[in-house]
C-alpha cells in the first residue's frame, strides 16, 4: 500500500474488512472547535475517531507527547485496529494531523499505514458519502510492535544543538519561529531552536490540499539548503506539524525524526537556549 491514497482507491477498498479508517482531526488549544464533536457530525463511513488529544502521555509535563506502548497498544485495539489492518488516515484540520497519527503509529513500529490525500475534504468535494451515526467498533487484537520510527527526546535534542549533528527543520509559521506573536500555550517562551531553520508544513500541499509530490516536493527542501543526506530532525509547537516534514520527507524516500516535545517542551524549559529572529 502507498503512503499517500487517492479517495478513489479508498471508494474502492472501504467494504474490506481489513481496512480500518480513522478520523485524526485535531486543532490548536486556541481554536474554537471540537474535533470530536466534528466527527460526530461527519465522517467517512465506517471511520473511528484517533482521538489525538487523548491518546498521549498524561504525566508528560508538554502537551501532545507520545503515550506509554500499553496505553497506545490498547486504545488502537479497542478501535479495531488489530494485526494485519491497513489504515487509512484522514483529517479535517488546517494543520494536517493526519500526519501526527501517521508519525504515532509509525513510532511504535506500526508501518502498513497511509494517509488519504486530500483528507476529508476532497472526498465531500467530489460527492462521496459521509455520516454522523457510528457502531462501536469490534476490537482486535494488537501484538505490541517493536520501536519503529525515529524520535528525538529533550535530551536528544539538547546534544544536536550542542554538536550540530542533525538539521533542525521548524514546521511553525514565520511569525511564531521568529517570536514575534505568542505562543497558543502558557508559559512558553515565543522563539525557536538555535540554529534551525523555518519550513512551514503549509508549503507542502497544493490549493486543493493534496500533497505535492517528487521533483516539486524535493525542490522545496532544496529551496532553504535542506540536504536530505544529512541526519534531519523536525519540531513544531507540540509535535503534530512536525510529523508533517517527516511525512514528506518518507515520500522522498528520507526518514526525519520527530522532536516529541517540540517547542511546548523546550520553549517552557529555562535551561534551554533560545533564538527570536529569522
Amino acid at each position: 500500500m502507498d503512503a499517500l491514497v487517492s479517495t478513489e482507491w479508498l471508494a474502492a477498498a472501504i467494504a474490506d474488512p481489513d481496512v480500518r479508517i480513522a478520523d485524526c482531526t485535531w486543532f490548536l488549544p486556541t481554536e474554537d472547535r471540537d474535533a470530536a464533536a466534528e466527527y460526530a457530525q461527519a465522517h467517512i463511513p465506517g471511520a473511528v475517531f484517533l482521538d489525538l488529544a487523548e491518546i498521549v502521555d498524561t504525566d508528560a509535563a508538554a502537551p501532545m507527547m507520545l503515550p506509554p506502548r500499553e496505553k497506545f497498544v490498547s486504545r488502537l485495539s479497542r478501535l479495531g485496529i488489530g494485526d494485519g489492518t491497513r489504515i487509512i488516515l484522514y483529517d479535517q484540520s488546517p494543520h494536517h494531523t493526519a500526519a501526527r497519527g501517521w508519525a504515532m503509529l509509525r513510532s511504535f513500529g506500526i508501518t502498513d499505514v497511509a494517509l488519504l490525500d486530500g483528507g476529508l475534504a476532497k472526498w465531500r468535494a467530489e460527492g462521496r458519502p459521509v455520516i454522523s451515526e457510528a457502531a462501536p467498533p469490534k476490537a482486535r487484537h494488537l501484538t505490541p510492535p517493536t520501536q519503529g520510527a525515529l524520535i528525538r527526546t529533550l535530551a536528544d535534542m539538547k546534544d544536536i544543538v550542542a554538536n550540530g549533528s542533525e538539521q533542525i527543520l521548524d514546521a511553525r509559521s514565520p511569525s511564531r519561529f521568529a517570536g514575534a506573536e505568542p505562543e497558543p500555550r502558557p508559559g512558553v517562551t515565543p522563539g525557536h531552536i538555535p540554529g534551525s531553520i523555518n519550513l512551514p508544513y503549509t508549503r507542502f500541499f497544493n490549493d486543493d490540499g493534496t500533497w505535492k509530490r517528487g521533483a516539486e516536493l524535493a525542490q522545496i527542501f532544496a529551496d532553504d539548503g535542506i540536504d536530505l543526506d544529512r541526519p534531519t530532525v523536525a519540531t513544531c509547537g507540540s509535535g503534530v506539524t512536525a510529523s508533517v516534514i517527516a511525512f514528506a520527507g518518507h515520500l522522498l524516500g528520507r526518514e526525519i525524526a520527530v522532536y516529541d516535545g517540540s517547542w511546548a517542551e523546550w520553549g517552557a524549559d529555562p535551561t534551554t537556549p533560545k533564538e527570536t529572529g529569522q
